[in-house]
């Protein structure tokens, strides 16, 4: 796997410093948010990691069905943790969008869902695309739109530090998610096949001298 284990090393470190500090406190409804964000975040990670390097047809159609079957269960997730900071905010009354995490928050999920939506039609739908060829050729865009969308879930995850939950409640120190968010991109940015977002990169040898 190479690489991959750093990757993972990040992704699990993530997820088992999150679901420790919250279950080490008493568990109240708003446990819910963290516990289930932090899970869709790790099967993100797990749904690119499978899907990065395929090489054969046959490892390809795999990787894509396990890709999809990851991301429906990571888009479920997503929604559930919505669903309790929403529920929480207007049970509580409490104002909206008043940290840097919220606000990543929304960005990340609007990039998800444009994500959701382009990859399901190119799979689905090629049509809307002008046929399968012309959905191919849109694989790139979805592949650079996925990673940039992988940088703000990143960046969301590290602010979500600086909330009052963390701060009063879990403490969890920034550098060590930052740390596992770090090893997790460490690990996933290296394993990108450039050539598939249309990046060529060429070696050339320096003329000999002889």
């Amino acid at each position: 796997m190479g690489i991959g284990l750093v990757a993972q090393l990040g992704a699990f470190l993530l997820l088992l410093l999150i679901w420790a500090s919250v279950l080490q406190q008493p568990l109240i409804f708003f446990s819910g948010h963290p516990l289930l964000e932090s899970l869709a975040v790790f099967t993100l990670m797990q749904s690119i990691l499978f899907l990065q390097p395929t090489h054969t047809a046959e490892q390809k159609r795999l990787g894509q069905l396990v890709h999809a079957g990851l991301n429906l269960l990571a888009f479920l997730l997503l929604v559930g943790g919505v669903v309790v900071i929403e529920y929480n905010k207007h049970a509580s009354r409490g104002a909206h969008f008043r940290s840097v995490h919220a606000y990543f928050g929304v960005i990340t999920s609007v990039l998800l869902v444009l994500q959701y939506l382009v990859g399901f039609t190119m799979w689905a739908t090629p049509k809307l695309y002008g046929g399968e060829a012309r959905a191919r050729s849109v694989w790139k865009f979805h592949r650079i739109l996925g990673y940039l969308t992988l940088l703000a879930l990143m960046v969301t995850v590290v602010y979500a530090t600086s909330t009052d939950y963390n701060v009063k409640v879990l403490g969890i120190q920034w550098w060590t998610i930052l740390l596992g968010t770090g090893l997790a991109l460490a690990g996933i940015i290296a394993r990108i096949q450039t050539q598939k977002l249309g990046i060529r990169i060429e070696t050339r040898l320096p003329p000999s001298t002889e």
